[in-house]
């Protein structure tokens, strides 16, 4: 069982930055896959980046590439988004996903999901 909590959401104005977290429970984080998926009012939840167990590889959804990066510190158990050059269209709910399967993570198929941290980028 693997329980995760997001949190460094909030107000920013376009052109900020944030840097989002997701800490995780249990003693085989680096055994998981862990993702980044975000969900805007009236919209389907859409995949924004992946990373593998190690750190060593990750996927970045193109409407993001450039400007968000996903991390993980495994000694922390916790997994990152660094979000730059924020635009309001970035605006949602962000969770926090994890699966053993990279590829599971991709499509949003996770075993483990976070509660969400609001983002929200003013024009």
């Amino acid at each position: 069982q693997v329980q995760l909590v997001e949190s460094g959401g909030g107000l920013v104005q376009a052109g900020g930055s944030l840097r989002l977290s997701c800490a995780a429970s249990g003693r085989t984080f680096s055994r998981y896959a862990m993702g980044w998926f975000r969900q805007a009012p009236g919209k389907e939840r859409e995949f924004v980046a992946v990373i593998g167990g190690s750190g060593r590889s990750t996927y970045h959804a193109d409407s993001v590439k450039g400007r968000f990066t996903i991390s993980r510190d495994n000694a922390k158990n916790t997994v990152y988004l660094q979000m730059n050059s924020l635009k309001p269209e970035d605006t949602a709910v962000y969770y926090c996903a994890a699966d053993e399967n990279y590829r599971t993570v991709v499509i949003g198929t996770s075993d483990y999901w976070g509660q969400g941290t609001q983002v929200t980028v003013s024009s």
